[in-house]
């Protein structure tokens, strides 16, 4: 059991390691801002348009609601992914679903 543990921490590193290549992007409906992040929720890139830029309120309303929509993509990503890895090897025993996240 202890060698099938190992093997699967060593796959759930693997995936967490390729979930940083696994790109999301994001944007608001007229496409002023965009973001691109990792599924592993690092940003990568933030692009606004000139327009926004002259409203403060306006951009810090589309940040939030953009990044919290990208946010939530990576995060169902990386769930999905690191879910398929710890069901293939481990049973799941109450309790321990949230162990090798």
């Amino acid at each position: 059991m202890m060698v099938k543990l190992k093997a699967t921490q060593q796959r759930i590193e693997e995936t967490k390691n390729r979930l940083d290549t696994v790109i999301i992007d994001e944007q608001s409906t007229d496409g002023q801002l965009k973001l691109t992040l990792t599924a592993n929720s690092k940003v990568k890139s933030v692009e606004i348009s000139n327009r926004l830029l002259e409203d403060k309120d306006q951009l810090e309303n589309y940040l939030i609601v953009v990044m919290n929509k990208a946010l939530e993509k990576a995060a169902k990503v990386n769930l999905e992914e690191l879910d398929a890895v710890t069901k293939v090897d481990i049973p799941m025993i109450p309790g321990m679903e949230d162990m090798f996240r």
